[in-house]
């Protein structure tokens, strides 16, 4: 969550979701500096939510993605926890709200 934060690394990661992406196509998108882009990259490649892939042909392009399998480990951990349907109706037991139900 806290490597996410970043507003622009929550933007990155959001224009991975569209797909495979290079840094230079990252860098169009969104306007962003390629060695800003390369740092924000590394700090989710090091958290393990981004894959990164050489050119088999040349090696100087490189290609990033979501990692799956990470996106589906948070998707379980938290999809829950940001459900709507776990807020409840209550009312405070403390302050002016508790007297005037008593």
């Amino acid at each position: 969550m806290k490597v996410l934060a970043d507003p622009r690394r929550l933007r990155i990661f959001d224009l991975l979701m569209q797909g495979v992406q290079c840094n230079c196509e990252i860098g169009d998108a969104l306007e962003m500096a390629p060695n800003l882009i390369s740092h924000h990259l590394g700090v989710l490649r090091r958290a393990g939510l981004v894959e990164v892939e050489r050119d088999p042909t040349d090696a100087r392009w490189v290609y990033y993605s979501v990692n799956r399998e990470a996106l589906e480990e948070l998707n379980e951990l938290f999809g829950g926890f940001f459900d709507p349907q776990r807020i409840r109706p209550r009312q405070p037991n403390c302050g002016p709200h508790a007297a005037s139900a008593g």
